[in-house]
């Protein structure tokens, strides 16, 4: 299960969206992010839905990879569905017990957990066609202008990103001593709630000591290549933009105008969360 998480992965690749500017791509999944909270209906949703489709197809991701950044979360869909199908008034549908399931509970839960599978994608589409160092580079040039109100934009983004960067290691990490653990008759399934966190201390222990090594092996190797911060710091690879961004930025706004066109038009069915 853990090995699914592909947060914080990078896909190589030499496509248009690979190409594209990382601040452009930033930019465009926070407007992104914005229209899919704000949309209201199944259409949009499926415009969502080619949209990414079609983004994936150009950057060349592979389809798998999609499915395994939503499937770690399973759970947390399944618990927006059925937290919706039970708790929204309606027309009664079926009933087990005291629960009542409605028709609007259902509309309003499919929604719900389509929401948040497209907030998942299109996030995990960002970092598989952005390198932690350009990522970096974006965020700190995005944050730059509230330098003068005392953000220190070089070091957030920098650990926001050495965050996102070490997610995937860690979790690799923490796949490697559960089998290691439960190879030496560890059990981290079976048991109650206060028996299965006592059978976590094997797996936290080494977990966090690993973690500080990788912290202290960072910081000196950070210190050996003579990092002094965003102070005089020159970069390999200038940001730009180029048509390319223009271009994309145009597409950005064609979807969200269309989304604002297919939400107006065909009401609001989803309630405001």
């Amino acid at each position: 299960m853990l090995t699914d998480i592909t947060l914080g992965q990078y896909f190589p690749g030499q496509s248009p969206v690979h190409r594209l500017d990382p601040r452009t791509k930033i930019i465009a999944v926070l407007l992104i992010i914005s229209a899919i909270l704000l949309a209201t209906n199944y259409s949009c949703y499926l415009v969502f839905l080619l949209f990414i489709l079609v983004i994936t197809w150009v950057s060349g991701i592979p389809f798998f990879m999609l499915v395994k950044s939503v499937k770690p979360l399973w759970m947390i869909l399944v618990i927006t569905f059925l937290v919706h199908v039970f708790s929204t008034p309606g027309n009664p549908v079926a009933a087990a017990g005291p629960f009542t399931v409605t028709g609007e509970g259902i509309a309003q839960g499919i929604l719900m957990t389509g929401r948040l599978m497209l907030l998942i994608v299109v996030s995990s589409l960002l970092t598989f066609t952005t390198s932690p160092i350009a990522l970096t580079d974006a965020i700190e040039r995005l944050l730059k202008p509230f330098q003068r109100l005392g953000v220190p934009a070089h070091e957030l983004a920098m650990m926001m990103t050495i965050a996102l960067r070490f997610i995937p290691t860690l979790l690799d990490e923490t796949d490697r001593i559960m089998k290691a653990q439960s190879a030496r008759g560890a059990d981290f399934t079976s048991g109650n709630l206060v028996q299965r966190s006592k059978n976590m201390i094997p797996l936290l222990v080494p977990l966090f000591v690993s973690a500080f090594r990788r912290a202290d092996e960072l910081a000196t190797a950070m210190e050996a290549r003579c990092y002094r911060g965003g102070e005089q710091r020159t970069r390999m690879k200038e940001l730009a933009f180029t048509g390319g961004d223009l271009m994309a930025f145009g597409v950005i706004v064609l979807l969200l105008l269309a989304v604002t066109v297919l939400r107006l038009n065909f009401g609001a069915s989803l309630a405001a969360v």
